[in-house]
C-alpha cells in the first residue's frame, strides 16, 4: 500500500507552524513530526493593518527553512494557509505574491468561515471522543488571534454559528497600547468582553441549554492534552477543575507560570487571556464539562487533504452542517420552510436530469440547495427589493464551511432570482467574481427561476415533478389534479432565460386535469 507525506503549514498570527503527516491507507492519518517558530504577526496587523518589513523577512526565512524540511521528509503535497494576521492587512494580495517569489511557498488566504471549518474537521477527526460529546447538547468555542468563533450543536447538527472580535493578540494589542497594569488585566478583559458577550447570549442562547464546551486554541488546549498524558479524549476537566487552573495562572508571574507549566513565557499573556475567554463563555453557558482536544488549523487541514484524495473518510456529515445553518438563518428572518423544500425538491429534480448539459458537480448542487433554502430571507427587512436584501443578508452572515466566493455564489443566485441578472460580471454587478464563479451564478439562476416558476402560488401543487432531458428539451411532467394556470404562465415566462443559459427549451406538461 503506498504511503503518501504531506506538509500542513499554518501562518499563524503568532506563531508558523509546520505540521508532517503520514497516510498510509483507508482512515490512517499519522503526524511525523511538528515544528513550530514564534512570529508575532498579529500584532503588527490589529494595529496597523500592515505587517512590518523586518516581520517579512523573518516570514519569508522560516518558510524557506519550512521548505528544506519538506525536502528532508520527501514531502509529495503541501498547503500552506494564512489567517485573520494575513488575511486582515491592507496589501495582502502583494504580501502573498512576495512570499510565493522569496520562498516559491504559495501562501492561500483563508476567510474566516473556512478557518473555522476546518478547525472544525481537526475535532471531528478526534473520532469516537468527538462523536460522543457532539451527541449532547454543545458548543465549541474556537479562539484565534484576531477573533473567536461561538458554534452551537444539538444532537450531531449544527445551530448556529457566530464570530466576535475578541481573538487573544486583538485583545493583548489593546492591553498594551493602554498601558494596563496586571492587577487590573482580568477586569479591563471582562469589560471588553462582557458586552459582546450579553448579546450573544440574547440572541443566540436564550432558553438554550448547553452541557460541553469544547475549546480550541493554541494555549489552553495543548496544555489540558499535555496534562492528560498525551491522550486528548482524556483532556476533560469540570468547571471546578478550570477554576483551579485560573487560580493557578493568576497567583504567580509569567516566569513563574511558565517554569510551573512548561511552556515559553511569552505564550503567558495569551495564554491567560485564551483562559479569561473560555472561563466567561462557560460560566455564561453554564456548561458541566470543557474538552480541549489540542488539535490545531494543520490537523484541519491534513484531514481535508486527506478526504479529497480518498484516503480518509470522517463518519460525520458536514455538509449537513452548511445545510442546517442555512435552514437557521432561514428560520431567523422567517422564511417558509415548506416552501423550500419545495424549492429544494424542484431544483434538485431540474439540476440532475441536467448534468450532461451544464457540467457542474456536487458542490454547485449544494449552492443551489442553499439558495433555495435563503430564497426569501429578505422578505423580513423588505417585500419590494427582496433580492437585493436577500443578498445583503446572505453577504452579511458567515455559513461555516464556505469561502467568501462561494457565499457570493448562493447571494447572486438569490439575488437574480428576484431581480434582473446582470451579464457584464467585470462591471461590478456580481461582487467582483470572476469568469467561472459568474458562470455559475448564470445556470443556477436560471434553475432557481425555473423552479421558483413552477411554485408561484406556494401552494406546493407540484410535488409528484419528473424531468427527463431528450434532446434540446426538457421535458417536465406533474402528475396533479390541481389548477395550474398561474404555474404555467410563470413558467413560460421564466423559460426564456433558461433557454438562453442552456439552450434547452424547458416544457411542462400536466399528465392529469382538474
Amino acid at each position: 500500500m503506498s504511503i503518501k507525506t504531506f506538509a500542513a503549514i499554518d501562518v499563524g498570527s503568532f506563531e508558523l507552524t509546520m505540521k508532517i503527516f503520514e497516510f498510509s491507507g483507508k482512515n490512517s492519518m499519522r503526524e511525523i513530526d511538528c515544528i513550530s517558530r514564534r512570529l508575532d504577526l498579529g500584532s503588527d496587523t490589529y494595529a496597523h493593518g500592515k505587517i512590518s518589513n523586518e516581520k517579512m523577512d523573518e516570514l519569508c526565512r522560516t518558510l524557506k527553512e519550512f521548505g528544506e524540511i519538506m525536502k528532508t521528509y520527501k514531502v509529495e503535497a503541501y498547503k500552506a494557509y494564512g489567517t485573520s494576521a494575513i488575511r486582515e492587512t491592507e496589501n495582502f494580495a502583494i504580501i502573498q505574491d512576495q512570499i510565493e517569489q522569496r520562498t516559491g511557498i504559495r501562501v492561500e488566504i483563508l476567510s474566516n468561515s473556512e478557518q473555522r471549518f476546518l478547525d472544525y474537521k481537526s475535532v471531528a477527526a478526534k473520532g469516537e471522543s468527538f462523536r460522543r460529546i457532539i451527541e449532547d447538547k454543545t458548543a465549541i468555542l474556537d479562539i484565534g488571534g484576531g477573533s473567536i468563533q461561538i458554534s452551537l450543536f444539538d444532537n450531531d447538527t449544527l445551530v448556529s454559528t457566530q464570530n466576535l472580535r475578541l481573538g487573544v493578540l486583538r485583545i493583548q494589542e489593546y492591553l498594551n497600547r493602554f498601558d494596563v497594569r496586571k492587577s487590573r488585566i482580568e477586569n479591563v478583559i471582562d469589560e471588553m468582553t462582557m458586552a459582546q458577550l450579553s448579546n450573544y447570549k440574547k440572541l443566540y442562547l436564550k432558553d438554550r441549554e448547553i452541557r460541553n464546551l469544547i475549546v480550541i486554541d493554541d494555549y489552553i488546549s495543548p496544555l489540558a492534552v499535555k496534562r492528560a498524558g498525551g491522550d486528548s479524549g482524556k483532556a476533560v476537566i469540570s468547571g471546578e477543575t478550570f477554576d483551579k487552573f485560573m487560580e493557578q495562572l493568576r497567583s504567580g508571574s509569567a516566569a513563574q507560570v511558565a517554569v510551573s507549566m512548561g511552556i515559553p513565557e511569552e505564550k503567558v499573556p495569551l495564554m491567560f487571556i485564551s483562559a479569561v475567554l473560555t472561563g466567561h463563555i462557560a460560566d455564561l453557558m453554564e456548561v458541566q464539562q470543557i474538552w480541549m482536544p489540542g488539535v490545531s488549523l494543520c490537523d484541519g487541514i491534513a484531514y481535508e487533504y486527506a478526504e479529497k484524495i480518498k484516503m480518509f473518510r470522517g463518519e460525520h456529515d458536514f455538509e449537513k452542517d452548511i445545510i442546517a445553518c442555512a435552514v437557521n438563518i432561514s428560520k431567523r428572518y422567517m422564511g417558509s420552510r415548506k416552501r423550500s423544500e419545495t424549492l429544494e425538491h424542484i431544483t434538485t429534480t431540474i439540476f440532475d436530469s441536467m448534468k450532461r448539459v451544464h457540467g457542474l458537480g456536487k458542490r454547485e448542487l449544494l449552492y443551489l440547495r442553499l439558495a433555495a433554502i435563503l430564497h426569501d430571507c429578505g422578505k423580513y427587512i423588505s417585500m419590494v427589493n427582496i433580492g437585493e436584501t436577500s443578498y445583503n443578508i446572505i453577504m452579511a452572515t458567515e455559513i461555516i464551511g464556505l469561502s467568501h466566493t462561494e457565499r457570493e455564489i448562493v447571494a447572486n443566485v438569490v439575488r437574480f432570482n428576484h431581480s434582473r441578472f446582470i451579464y457584464d460580471w467585470q462591471q461590478g454587478g456580481n461582487g467582483g467574481l470572476d469568469r467561472s464563479a459568474y458562470l455559475t451564478v448564470a445556470k443556477l439562476t436560471a434553475i432557481i427561476r425555473l423552479a421558483s416558476g413552477l411554485d408561484r402560488s406556494h401552494k406546493q401543487k407540484l410535488k409528484g415533478l419528473t424531468a427527463a432531458l431528450r434532446d434540446n428539451q426538457l421535458i417536465l411532467s406533474v402528475d396533479t389534479t390541481e389548477d395550474i394556470t398561474l404555474e404555467k404562465g410563470f413558467f413560460e415566462e421564466k423559460a426564456e432565460f433558461f433557454q438562453e443559459v442552456f439552450s434547452v427549451e424547458p416544457i411542462l406538461k400536466q399528465k392529469r386535469t382538474f
